[in-house]
């Protein structure tokens, strides 16, 4: 086999190797060594087309994998789409959102190799530059790609729901802080590789190869420290949230039979709900397929509200000019509409189409569907009879900054409604991951209801107190409780990333200034979005 067709075969396996970290096979412990060889490989390649294949390679192995699961959206015949269309779609948008993770990796392999490639003796010293410039880039680029309409796979939820312990350090910096422990790590061990390969003499050889095992003991100690503070030192209210799966499928939801069946199962399950003593109902996204105004004005879900007297938060549609939004509604126990949540981070190809100037006419052309639907405002805020929440609808749980800012403005708890009964089974699980990061994080009970599976009652610490069956209907009534503790990423949001890209550039400025203002504009980019997205 050539050499070059080695490289990308073994750089595909790590790939493949890190998307088997993420649920649901939960091979967390991957995450730990899978990006080593694509390190290992742009630290010793001299050809940049090389390294763009090979890390090309790795990206789709990854993101490939974790992200399969949108192919279950075919077949949409129900829709009115044909067979072939469908799976087209299908194909299209798997190929175009791995392609844009693969994206993320190809950029960082280019600059770490442009940055390191001066980088000629082997050396202990040289070894921590190049790791630092490798984590601050990655760290960097996934914050900068996470601000864009397609995010997903950032590489610290490979570690959720299961490695609870290293989630902890999301409380000190967010998600970064998790993705640089394991960058570090993986680092780490190729460093080590090359300086036993190159037979390097120094007296601290011994200590690099054993810091991958040192770094990754060290970080889960930190983390195993903070989750062994107690929560009940923050707990404020309690408030008991009954939760109602509906399981009502796609290909009957948007019609007259799925109207039926929403209507019946959700009123059913809400007053037994209500007779369990309750203090509030969550419902998931699009619980009920119809215009609130529609509900209230007379339905027998909004009647059993005013018999019940318990209010409840209801997924419908609200109207938004000439279009209609995707929104989380509070209904009081006296039948009035106390706040409404549009939502903000619509699904690219689902709910609306991304650079629709220069695919729109591609998809338009496979598909007969509409997709298009009006955004709500970044800047919500979702009071409620119980306090300020933190609120997300569906995809907002890959989104960080977007519990972040909600968090900062006071949020008290987490409630999220989704509806992912458009994939396949593989998809609810890495929902769930999400949000279990997002309560850490945050440092706030999160109750998740959602259409077909692992609608979830998640406590500060990220352990799941219960999760539903795929494909059941089922109601569950939980206690969370009220917190306004403030971690120090809910103080100063992501300040790790921004910092290491600062130490990389002034490392730098013995270098390439060209190279300086690369990492400079990086990071003014990052600051100055987030900044942005905060307000």
């Amino acid at each position: 086999m050539p050499k070059q067709t080695k490289l990308i075969t073994l750089s595909l396996l790590s790939g493949i190797l890190m998307g088997l970290a993420i649920a649901p096979v939960s091979a967390w412990y991957f995450a730990w060594i899978t990006l080593a060889p694509l390190w290992l490989f742009i630290r010793q390649l001299k050809s940049l087309k090389s390294i763009i294949i090979i890390a090309l390679a790795w990206g789709i192995g990854y993101h490939g994998l974790a992200l399969f699961w949108i192919t279950g959206v075919h077949p949409m015949t129900w829709m009115g789409v044909p067979w072939l269309a469908s799976l087209l779609v299908a194909i299209f948008c798997w190929i175009f959102i791995t392609l844009w993770g693969a994206g993320l990796v190809v950029t960082w392999s280019i600059l770490f190799h442009t940055f390191t490639k001066r980088i000629e003796k082997q050396s202990i010293h040289s070894s921590l530059i190049c790791i630092l410039l490798g984590v601050a880039l990655w760290c960097g680029l996934e914050t900068l790609w996470s601000f864009t309409p397609l995010w997903w796979s950032a590489i610290a939820y490979t570690q959720s729901p299961h490695n609870l312990v290293v989630l902890q350090l999301g409380k000190l910096s967010g998600v970064n802080t998790v993705a640089a422990l394991i960058i570090t790590v993986n680092g780490l061990v190729a460093e080590a590789l090359l300086v036993w390969r190159n037979q390097v003499d120094s007296k601290n050889k011994l200590l690099l190869i054993i810091s991958p095992v040192i770094v990754f003991f060290l970080g889960h100690l930190s983390g195993y420290y903070l989750y062994q503070i107690p929560l009940e030192q923050d707990n404020l209210s309690p408030l008991k949230v009954g939760i109602i799966q509906g399981n009502i499928s796609n290909e009957i939801k948007l019609f007259s039979e799925g109207g039926r069946k929403a209507i019946a199962g959700y009123t059913s399950g809400y007053q037994r709900l209500a007779r369990q003593g309750v203090d509030v109902v969550l419902t998931p996204e699009t619980a009920l397929p119809f215009y609130w105004s529609d509900i209230v004005a007379d339905s027998s879900f909004y009647q059993a509200v005013i018999q019940e007297k318990v209010p409840a938060w209801v997924g419908a549609h609200g109207k938004e000019g000439n279009s209609f939004t995707n929104s989380l509604f509070t209904l009081t126990g006296e039948g009035k509409t106390y706040s409404r949540y549009d939502k903000y981070k619509l699904v690219p190809l689902g709910e609306y189409i991304p650079f629709e100037s220069i695919i729109g006419n591609f998809i338009a052309r496979l598909s007969p569907l509409e997709a298009h639907l009006a955004a709500g405002k970044a800047n919500q805020i979702f009071e409620t009879p119980f306090g300020r929440a933190i609120v997300a609808i569906c995809y907002e749980s890959a989104f960080p900054y977007h519990f972040l800012r909600q968090a900062q403005a006071g949020g008290e708890f987490i409630i999220t409604a989704s509806n992912n009964a458009h994939y396949s089974t593989t998809m609810p699980p890495q929902h769930h991951a999400h949000d279990v990061m997002r309560a850490i994080e945050s440092d706030r009970w999160a109750a998740r209801a959602t259409n077909t599976g692992y609608s979830a009652i998640v406590d500060p610490h990220g352990k799941t107190r219960w999760i539903s069956d795929i494909n059941q209907y089922a109601i569950h009534a939980h206690t969370i409780y009220r917190r306004q503790s403030k971690t120090l990423y809910v103080r100063w949001g992501d300040w790790l990333t921004p910092t290491l890209l600062l130490l990389s550039a002034i490392l730098k400025i013995i270098g390439s200034p060209k190279e300086v203002m690369i990492i400079l504009s990086i990071t003014n980019a990052l600051i100055s979005r987030e900044n942005q997205t905060m307000r």
